[in-house]
């Protein structure tokens, strides 16, 4: 089942003293239900328009969007209730604690106030959860916009750029809970982030978007697969001697620390073949997927 789905959809924004600007132009995707699915563009790709699209902050000039099975916004009411958003930063009251501030959320949701000690132990805050929350750090802050996000059990969680200005431990910490809750096979996680490394880590599928149109969409495997590099990794017991074979059948070879990479390889079973017949046998020869920023970087190349 998909809940997610954009097909066709166009918007073009009008400027004053300036030419229309068009976010997107027939955008197609699906995000199928479970796991985390990773969205993904450039600055000016359209991804922050898609989700306020979704959520019904803005309106598609033309084209169909669904959520959770309906379309948006006429039967956004009937769903919302089933998603939760955290886009940009979250707003609390400062001076009230993070368990007060959820709590007042909560009353406003109608839901029990048993369901706040449950997303503050899901986002690792409750033993935090009394501290005021002008004194969270940058981290804890989203984690507790994560939880508020919670509240209401959604089948559907939008996350847009949640690890935007965190430290290297923030991240840590938001990578950690994000991967949590793409596994417990009861929410799925749309997570807009331009963290490519991040995305590979905790993502089960990718969107990219170029100049308001998808150019890649699929599970991460799939996606990185299109883009093979055509290198491999090999090792063998006397290094040195290895290389100079390779390198003067012409081969391009570059150092891995404890390995070499050999550059445009067609055919990794004639590597065997060559050092084997100069008395050289591999103790281990793989092919070097591509990443998913190399990835990115090639399909949004004309888009930046």
């Amino acid at each position: 089942m998909s809940v997610i789905e954009v097909r066709g959809v166009r918007k073009t924004y009008r400027r004053v003293r300036k030419p229309p600007e068009r976010a997107l132009d027939g955008l197609d995707f699906t995000v199928d239900e479970g796991g985390v699915h990773g969205f993904l563009g450039p600055n000016g790709s359209g991804k922050t328009t898609t989700i306020r699209i979704l959520l019904g902050l803005v309106r598609a000039d033309s084209g169909e969007a669904q959520l959770l099975g309906r379309p948006v916004p006429a039967q956004l009411p009937a769903v919302v209730g089933e998603v939760g958003a955290l886009v940009e930063n979250p707003l609390f009251f400062p001076t009230f604690s993070g368990r007060r501030n959820l709590r007042l959320l909560a009353q406003t949701a109608g839901v029990p106030r048993a369901r706040v000690e449950e997303c503050l132990e899901t986002v690792g805050l409750r033993e935090r959860a009394g501290d005021l929350f002008k004194g969270y750090s940058l981290g804890m802050k989203q984690r507790l916009g994560i939880a508020a996000a919670l509240l209401k059990r959604p089948r559907l969680l939008v996350l847009d750029e949640p690890s935007n200005g965190l430290d290297p431990g923030g991240i840590r910490e938001v990578r950690e809970l994000i991967r949590q809750l793409g596994s417990d096979g009861r929410t799925t996680v749309f997570l807009s982030s331009h963290l490519l490394a991040e995305v590979q880590q905790v993502c089960d599928a990718v969107s990219i978007l170029a100049r308001g149109r998808c150019v890649a969409t699929g599970p991460v495997s799939e996606v990185l697969a299109t883009r093979a590099t055509g290198d491999v990794r090999l090792r063998a017991p006397d290094p040195v001697a290895a290389r100079d074979v390779l390198q003067g059948a012409g081969l391009q070879v570059s150092s891995m620390g404890d390995a070499w990479r050999v550059h445009g390889v067609a055919d990794p079973a004639a590597i065997t073949r060559l050092l084997a017949d100069h008395g050289h046998y591999l103790t281990e020869l793989s092919s070097i997927a591509a990443d998913l920023e190399s990835v990115f970087l090639d399909l949004t190349a004309d888009a930046r």
